[in-house]
């Protein structure tokens, strides 16, 4: 039988691969849970969540001399940093409110496999139709966007509250309508997913910590130090990636996994 270790390890990895790439880290999670019979383990639900903080700091590893440049031009009358901060918690906003407001019910009536593969494949089709589109890029620098397109971004987000539908993949996709070319949009999500993901973290560490013992201790930092190693490394390959070769790889990626997963499901597994 294979021990929770293991079980950390994989979670972990699947966690780091998925959690940037705009593929669904929440769909994949889902269905290796399955496939690992821990649907109904509350522990395991949130070992889910909370092994997203390593992907967090991930971002904070890569991104340091920026997001240290930012913070110190908020103490130093720096506009553009103010302004990127407020960019960043306006496009937060959209998801914190519907998450607080509907959470409970998206979990309870979405969270389930039949979801996660529909829109794998749904949103696979998006990224191909995006790829095909011959779109003018305004903005080359993440930290620049007007005001109102990081509300509208913030928006895009949510619909990455429906399962397999992917935040990354959401976001990417809407800022490149808005006008953001392929890396700057890619980073963008890089950023929103700090806020985003940290309120996550800490609002499922306070609900289940009950569920919590210091006997998980040891397997959530098994997946934390997983998912924190793997998600360095895909970042920093997937920029450059993307901004060669567009989602193409990404988007098939989504429709065969989606795929078969429901032949799976049809077939009872």
């Amino acid at each position: 039988m294979m021990s929770d270790a293991i079980r950390a390890v994989i979670l972990g990895v699947v966690e780091g691969v998925t959690e940037f790439l705009p593929v669904s880290s929440t769909g994949h999670l889902l269905l290796a849970e399955r496939f690992f019979d821990l649907g109904e383990d509350s522990f395991w639900k949130s070992f889910a969540v909370l092994i997203q903080l390593g992907a967090i700091l991930a971002i904070l590893a890569l991104y340091f001399g920026r997001l240290w440049h930012i913070a110190q031009g908020l103490f130093s009358g720096n506009l553009a940093a103010r302004r990127f901060v407020i960019g960043v918690l306006v496009a937060f906003l959209p998801a914190a409110i519907i998450g607080a407001a509907a959470g409970g019910y998206i979990k309870s009536y979405l969270f389930n496999p039949w979801v996660v593969c529909f829109s794998l494949i749904v949103g696979g089709a998006i990224l191909l139709w995006i790829d095909q589109l011959d779109l003018d890029p305004v903005y080359d620098d993440a930290t620049t966007f007007p005001l109102p397109m990081y509300l509208k971004i913030g928006f895009a987000q949510c619909v990455a509250m429906i399962p397999g539908v992917s935040r990354s993949g959401a976001t990417i996709v809407g800022a490149m309508l808005l006008g953001a070319e392929k890396r700057a949009a890619a980073e963008f999500s890089f950023f929103l997913a700090i806020p985003t993901m940290a309120g996550a973290f800490v609002y499922d560490l306070y609900k289940s910590r009950a569920d919590l013992s210091v006997d998980h201790g040891t397997i959530i930092a098994i997946g934390f130090v997983v998912s924190f190693i793997t998600a360095i490394v895909v970042v920093k390959a997937f920029l450059g990636y993307v901004t060669r070769h567009g989602f193409t790889l990404f988007a098939w990626w989504r429709v065969v996994v989606g795929t078969l997963g429901l032949i799976a499901l049809a077939l009872g597994y």
